[in-house]
């Protein structure tokens, strides 16, 4: 029971009179132009910018957070963002003319998690899309199905988190539990929204060959192979600050087990890699587009296939 003048375990929502309210709609924390492999994207509009936008809150509590400053602050701690000297409350009318203005072809609500400011997340992407405007989350899809449904009907790709395959790890790392996000999954998957997956391999928790092979086996299943698989580099944070960071060589086994156990296209994030960061035709191995961090350095793909053999390439291109 959320007493009156109480807030939610993710602290935006209030209880006032008797209703809960978000206290952080059109108040965003972060308003950047990202490239679009920032979020990350591998397989969706490459080389293009992405206005990303957040606000305070989480409803998960990871131990690890990256971005625990604002992901786990109170709304009365973090000041909105004066993106323009002259703005402080962003409309979702507001944040589609920005866009537009910046040249993007795409949104993305992403940083914290667009979950926890779903009312903010929903109407700015249902009137981006009437704008053809391209939605993006970023998001550890920890929500029940019929307001995920009713999101996911506005939105075109979707980096989500698939931080374990145990219930256990969820619980212990994150105060959550596995279903509700492998269920988001399939879900999103199946609503025709161009789905990556980052899983973030932390030392002696969630990087065991074993588990690896496990999660890599249900997006195979679940998903399907042509879905883009992202290992993440882990590095000490907010509570986590008693391992080390990853090494590339995890990283490396990681992505050969991933491959062997039929994905088609696996990357390695949070640290430079040679071929981790490139993707590759699953058919004939030819090299499609060529990466340096954030940068494309060449893109050989010919309206999405292959050139060298025709393979299509699952993706958005244009």
């Amino acid at each position: 029971m959320i007493e009156a003048g109480q807030s939610g375990e993710c602290r935006v929502r209030v209880n006032i009179d008797g209703v809960l309210r978000t206290v952080v709609y059109g108040y965003p924390c972060s308003i950047n132009v990202d490239p679009i492999e920032k979020k990350p994207l591998s397989h969706f509009l490459p080389g293009t910018g992405i206005l990303s936008i957040a606000t305070v809150g989480c409803n998960l509590h990871c131990k690890n957070c990256q971005n625990w400053e604002i992901s786990q602050a109170n709304p009365e701690e973090m000041p909105a963002i004066f993106y323009s000297r002259e703005k402080l409350f962003w409309s979702p009318e507001d944040l589609v003319k920005l866009t537009k203005q910046a040249g993007c072809p795409s949104l993305a609500y992403t940083y914290t998690d667009p979950v926890v400011y779903y009312e903010y997340t929903y109407d700015t992407a249902k009137l981006a899309h009437e704008r053809a405007i391209r939605n993006v989350l970023v998001t550890a899809a920890y929500i029940n199905e019929e307001p995920w449904k009713r999101l996911l009907e506005y939105i075109d790709a979707a980096n989500i988190d698939l931080k374990g395959i145990t219930d256990k790890f969820y619980r212990e790392v994150c105060s959550g539990t596995l279903k509700p996000v492998l269920n988001a999954l399939v879900l999103a998957k199946a609503a025709g929204v161009l789905v990556e997956v980052t899983n973030l391999l932390i030392p002696t928790l969630n990087d065991k060959p074993e588990q690896i092979g496990e999660l890599c086996r249900w997006i195979k299943a679940n998903l399907g192979g042509e879905t883009p698989l992202h290992f993440s580099r882990f590095f000490p944070r907010h509570k986590m600050l008693n391992l080390p960071p990853t090494s590339l060589k995890t990283l490396d086994v990681a992505r050969d087990i991933a491959t062997r156990e039929g994905l088609n296209y696996v990357y390695i994030g949070n640290i430079a890699s040679k071929e981790g960061q490139n993707t590759y035709c699953p058919d004939c191995k030819d090299l499609l587009i060529e990466r340096s961090g954030y940068t494309i350095v060449a893109n050989r793909l010919k309206d999405g296939t292959c050139p060298k053999c025709g393979k299509e390439i699952y993706g958005v291109w244009k």
